[in-house]
């Protein structure tokens, strides 16, 4: 298993973990096999879409913030409500199949930190099963 951390700087956000990916199959030698990505924060996910055009990116938080903005009626102590559902419907994980040391991903696709209640310290943790 693998763990690398990074920061966030906005309260929403996408922060692109792809070519970090890339960096650690290479550095650990995993060749083939799956590669789970996981989020250990509940107000942080794990996400792949397109990292071609940054407007994705854009409307994508924009439509979340929208559909599930703060809201005074919500209970939790620490304010991030908001955070922890957009967490709970994007998911804290996903794996990738990955063949001779790349991830198998589609011609536009990327792989995403999306920060939920930032800014923040974040980490992921990488587990590869393969050879």
């Amino acid at each position: 298993m693998k763990m690398f951390s990074f920061f966030t700087s906005e309260k929403s956000e996408w922060h692109e973990l792809t070519s970090d990916l890339g960096r650690v199959l290479t550095e650990e030698h995993w060749n083939s096999g799956i590669l789970l990505i996981f989020s250990p924060h509940t107000t942080g996910s794990i996400l792949l879409n397109e990292n071609c055009d940054p407007d994705v990116q854009r409307d994508f938080l924009l439509k979340m913030n929208e559909v599930f903005a703060d809201d005074p009626r919500f209970r939790h102590i620490e304010g991030n409500s908001d955070a922890h559902i957009k967490t709970s419907l994007t998911g804290a994980s996903a794996c990738i199949p990955v063949e001779n040391g790349k991830l198998m991903l589609g011609t536009w696709q990327g792989v995403f930190f999306c920060e939920w209640d930032g800014p923040r310290n974040r980490k992921v943790f990488l587990q590869f099963v393969g050879s």
